[in-house]
């Protein structure tokens, strides 16, 4: 499937050591026609640490993109049946956002771009990025799972004897999960080795 013409969201949240590895993904998209719409948490927007300045990361994704920084609910909310999605992606997705989304609560431009996209019945692809995808978060991993339209980017152990409860996706196949998604299939498999001794 072609992503010329599509229409995507492609909201950021605060894991950012992963930010390196999800800028060139937002890019690709672009360089292969999509429309990609940037949506950035608070975090994103104001938390600067050691792997970045949040104004520097915020200059990066509109260098990627001319399309405008969605950066507070109210100007998400208008992409539910006003101005909809073909696809809303969020990557990175932390597990207090996963958290969050698996329990309705809509607190940032990222979660509500979410809502507003899966009210329209279009689907949303979620690229994990927690450490505690296997342990307290594994009840909300699993709800997103099982809700209708909302796909993920392939995941795995990104370190299982330092950090066993971790999972991260794989970014590089984020392009391929959209394009499963707009048809409505989950990419497979999505369990996956991440973790490279």
């Amino acid at each position: 499937m072609s992503l010329k013409g599509k229409h995507i969201g492609f909201g950021l949240t605060g894991s950012h050591c992963t930010y390196e590895e999800v800028l060139p993904v937002m890019e690709q998209l672009v360089k292969e026609g999509a429309r990609v719409t940037p949506f950035v948490s608070y975090t994103v927007q104001t938390t600067d640490t050691k792997f970045g300045k949040s104004a520097d990361w915020l200059e990066k994704i509109q260098q990627i993109t001319d399309e405008p920084l969605v950066d507070t609910i109210p100007k998400a909310e208008p992409f539910g049946p006003q101005t909809p999605l073909d696809c809303m992606v969020i990557a990175p997705m932390t597990g207090n956002s996963t958290s969050k989304l698996a329990n309705a609560l809509t607190d940032s431009p990222v979660l509500m771009g979410a809502k507003a996209t899966l009210r329209t019945g279009r689907p949303v692809v979620l690229a994990i990025s927690t450490n505690d995808a296997l342990g307290l978060n594994g009840v909300n991993v699993m709800k997103l799972m099982a809700t209708k339209n909302i796909y993920f980017v392939p995941f795995g152990q990104d370190h299982p004897f330092k950090k066993p409860n971790s999972l991260v996706a794989d970014m590089t196949k984020l392009p391929d999960t959209v394009k499963a998604a707009l048809n409505h299939e989950q990419l497979q498999p999505v369990l996956i080795e991440r973790y490279k001794d």
